[in-house]
Formats: C-alpha cells, sequence, structure tokens
C-alpha cells in the first residue's frame, strides 16, 4: 500500500466518524476535508439548521481539535473575533486576551449578518494564519480554517460579504436539505435515548492529532500535477473574464485555488497525481463566488454557477495519462 493510499484510508476513517453524528450530505463533508486540506477556508451558505456547526465540531472531534463558534450580529465589534490588550487595574501590566479565533476550526455563523468592519477583522488570520494585537503578531494553531455560514441574501438583516473577502474563501458551496430517509435516520439518532436538547458528540472517535493532520496536508502539497492542469485551470479562469455575461471575472486566485483543491481531492481518492476531472468537479465551488454578473445576466436570472458551467462545457480538458506524466493539452 503507497503513502497515498494509506493517507485516503485515514480520510475515510475520518469521514465515518464525522457521519456518526453529521447525517448525510457526502458532498458538504468532502468540501470541508477539501478545503483543510489544502490550507483554505470555507463559506457554506443555505438556510439555518441544517448541520453546518455540527459539521465543524465532528471534524474537529475527529482530528484531535478545538473548534469555537461565534454568531455574527450587526454589533458584533472586531475585537469580539480577534481578541485586544488590556490594563489589568492591579497590577498597572497590560494583558492579552486572545478571541475565540485562536482555534483549529473557527465557525463564522452567519457572517453575513456582521457589518464590514467586523468582517474584516478575519482578513488577517485568513491571509497570514496570524492575529496583531497591539504591534505584536501572534500565530494560530495548526491547523486552522474558517468555516463561515451565510444566510441566502434575500433573507432580512444581511449585508453582502467584500468582494476581496470572498475571494479569500477557498471553495464556496450550498447546503440543501436531507433526503427525507437522512432526516429520519438523523431524528432517531438524536432522540436514541436523549432529549435531543443537546447534541451528542460522544460517537466521534478521534482519528488522528492535528500535528497528523498537518502532515496529510503536507502530503497533499506533494502531489504531482502535470502542467497541461495547470493549464487547463488557468484557461478556465481566463474564460470568465472575457464571457460577455460576466461583468468581472476571477482573478489569479481562483485558478490557483482550482489547483490547490484539485490534490487535497486527489488524496481523497488515495492518487498521487491530479487529474481535469479533479479541477472541472471544483470549478464551481471554487469559481462561483470570485465572479460578478452582468446586469444583463441578473435580469435573465442566470447564477453564477450556471454560467461557470457553461465555460466547463465549452472549455476542452487535456488529455493523457496523467499517472505517468504522458499528457497533453487537447
Amino acid at each position: 500500500m503507497s503513502d497515498y493510499e494509506r493517507a485516503a484510508g485515514i480520510l475515510e476513517q475520518i469521514r465515518e466518524e464525522i457521519g456518526h453524528a453529521f447525517i448525510g450530505q457526502r458532498d458538504l463533508v468532502d468540501y470541508a476535508l477539501i478545503t483543510l486540506l489544502a490550507g483554505g477556508h470555507l463559506l457554506v451558505e443555505g438556510a439555518p439548521g441544517l448541520g453546518k456547526t455540527l459539521l465543524v465540531r465532528s471534524l474537529a472531534q475527529a482530528i484531535g481539535g478545538d473548534s469555537r463558534r461565534v454568531q455574527f450580529t450587526p454589533d458584533l465589534m472586531p475585537s469580539d473575533i480577534t481578541g485586544n490588550v488590556m490594563l489589568d487595574t492591579r497590577t498597572g501590566q497590560f494583558s492579552t486576551r486572545k478571541g475565540p479565533v485562536f482555534t483549529n476550526l473557527f465557525i463564522a455563523d452567519e457572517i453575513n449578518r456582521a457589518p464590514a468592519k467586523t468582517q474584516a477583522a478575519l482578513f488577517e488570520a485568513m491571509q497570514e494564519f496570524q492575529v496583531s494585537l497591539d504591534g505584536t503578531s501572534f500565530p494560530l494553531p495548526e491547523p486552522f480554517m474558517v468555516l463561515a455560514t451565510q444566510n441566502p441574501l434575500e433573507h432580512e438583516g444581511t449585508y453582502p460579504l467584500p468582494d476581496a473577502q470572498k475571494d479569500r474563501f477557498l471553495l464556496k458551496v450550498i447546503a440543501t436539505y436531507p433526503e427525507p430517509e437522512e432526516e429520519k435516520e438523523m431524528i432517531m439518532r438524536i432522540l436514541d435515548k436523549s432529549s435531543g436538547a443537546v447534541l451528542c458528540l460522544d460517537q466521534v472517535k478521534t482519528v488522528l492529532d492535528p500535528q497528523g493532520f498537518a502532515a496529510l496536508r503536507d502530503q497533499a502539497s506533494w502531489l504531482r500535477v502535470d502542467s497541461a492542469i495547470v493549464d487547463y485551470a488557468v484557461r478556465l479562469c481566463a474564460a470568465t473574464r472575457s464571457n460577455p455575461g460576466i461583468q468581472a471575472g476571477a482573478g489569479p486566485r481562483g485558478s490557483l485555488a482550482l489547483v490547490r483543491c484539485a490534490r487535497a481531492k486527489a488524496l481523497l481518492e488515495g492518487r498521487d497525481f491530479v487529474i481535469p476531472d479533479d479541477v472541472s468537479a471544483l470549478a464551481a465551488p471554487a469559481l462561483a463566488h470570485r465572479i460578478t454578473l452582468s446586469a444583463e445576466s441578473e435580469l435573465e436570472g442566470q447564477g453564477e454557477r450556471k454560467i461557470i458551467e457553461t465555460i466547463l462545457a465549452r472549455t476542452p480538458a487535456p488529455r493523457g495519462d496523467f499517472g505517468s506524466g504522458q499528457a497533453g493539452s487537447p
């Protein structure tokens, strides 16, 4: 068994442990793992009550890490996230109070209910993996990921996320309602010898520690990526900049996100190389939130994901044996 097959086996164990508490929505679990393996952050849009917080807490327990949740509200201050430096009146000395962002998995719940100033408090943490307090930089724990949830923009009391902040999320995915059988299983499991008032994670076992997961992330960074795959990701992003239905296309961070996520997906499947299907499968969640539709597209009711799917259909994928390095352009 290769090291990559062994890594895929560990990741499958993590999936199974998460599944003991978080029922169904396998794609959402995979997106969370891909994002964490790629060293990025995940934005999840969906109605309340779909188990997004439970997913993060289950993932944190499975990798032996810590998770914290902050409910974003219109009066939330940046220091409520990052912490601050305070004067201790008893000693006359300043002390540092680290905020809840100092954790492995930070849940920014309903992030689009807070004003831009508070949303921007996450910028440094998401980009530099550190927080500066009174001129001193404090590194965040390894691994670190922000999973932000947002309500659909038509909900009352929401603010649109700034484009610069959306661009810092590696993926944006849509949380959907579970299938009836999955919902039934979830209810039966939650109410088994319990009032159901508090969701229990006792059935989720720890598969490895945070350092072990960081090693898996490093392993994903060594995966082979053929130049034809990189060219494919670049062509997809470039197509968003010339599409008449798009006012502003995805920048270079979009093509970089595609390749980073494709490597993580390959590791999930036990491969030490990336194939075009890895890129195409992640194009919509990696690019849709990085584009701005034209007024005509919005009037016609076209969505970002639909346009990305159209671009995918029109952009030929490379062909060849990517495992042996024998690949080329279409």
